[in-house]
């Protein structure tokens, strides 16, 4: 297994070589030698404030996919992992954190073609959230308050990302998925979160790559940089968000497998 764990902070470089992992460093603060980058060879490295990980994926693509070999290849981040079972963390210790994670992937899994984070349920959110977030899309429609399959990824896209913008997007999408994928967030009330993946091969991986950048590409003309606050700024990331839910649930045999959350700056 090839796990690659995303940080923007210079000193993780060998906490998350203690973990085992390789180190991905992104943003302006990575000086250390040995991290990999996204600011070589072909490259988005400028739209990392938009594109957020996907600045590394992108460069994974175009400068490294040949070179991977068919094992299961994995992302993560400074603050979440990977973890066969679900627990509560409280250590402050680097190692014995390490032992609550992934190093291989289970014989269990060996029947599926790709691992996604536990589903996150929109409709579990308390309303109160949905209230303070966007009133009037409440106002408009009401039937929200009582009716927690209503409360789908669309309707959650509208309320944090700007209302109308999910549907544009989806407007450019390829023929071949563009009403799976309209159908799938207006009908789902879940997706896997934190654009965290892991696929058991380089040509799933570029299958992937092949049809979420074009996408996004066309997106940016659609919605441009000049973009405000973060539910805005990051749209092109929380567009893929959602999009790996779909895709990979589409052409994959999947599984899930849970998501812990630590930021190992705060491990000794």
């Amino acid at each position: 297994m090839k796990m690659y764990c995303i940080t923007l902070n210079d000193g993780h470089y060998d906490k998350i070589k203690t973990l085992g992992y390789i180190p991905v460093g992104l943003g302006k603060d990575i000086t250390t030698k040995g991290f990999l980058t996204d600011n070589t060879g072909k490259n988005i490295t400028t739209k990392n404030p938009y594109y957020g990980e996907y600045t590394f994926h992108y460069w994974i693509w175009k400068n490294k996919i040949n070179h991977l070999t068919n094992d299961w290849i994995g992302f993560c981040q400074y603050r979440k992992y990977w973890s066969i079972e679900k627990q509560k963390n409280n250590c402050t210790n680097l190692n014995k954190f390490g032992q609550n994670l992934i190093k291989e992937i289970p014989k269990k899994y060996d029947a599926y073609e790709s691992i996604l984070g536990e589903p996150l349920f929109i409709n579990k959110f308390k309303l109160a959230k949905f209230l303070k977030k966007n009133l009037i899309n409440i106002i408009k429609n009401p039937k929200i308050l009582y009716n927690k399959s209503s409360r789908n990824i669309k309707f959650h896209f509208d309320l944090m990302h700007g209302n109308g913008n999910l549907d544009k997007a989806i407007s450019l999408l390829d023929q071949i998925d563009r009403k799976d994928f309209n159908d799938f967030v207006n009908s789902e009330v879940s997706f896997n979160p934190h654009n965290m993946f892991i696929c058991k091969s380089n040509e799933t991986l570029n299958k992937y790559y092949e049809s979420i950048f074009p996408w996004l590409e066309r997106c940016e003309k659609k919605f441009g940089f000049e973009l405000d606050g973060y539910g805005l700024k990051r749209i092109y990331g929380f567009l893929a968000e959602r999009y790996m839910s779909f895709w990979f649930k589409k052409y994959t045999k999947f599984s899930t497998m849970p998501i812990i959350f630590k930021d190992i700056s705060l491990l000794d």
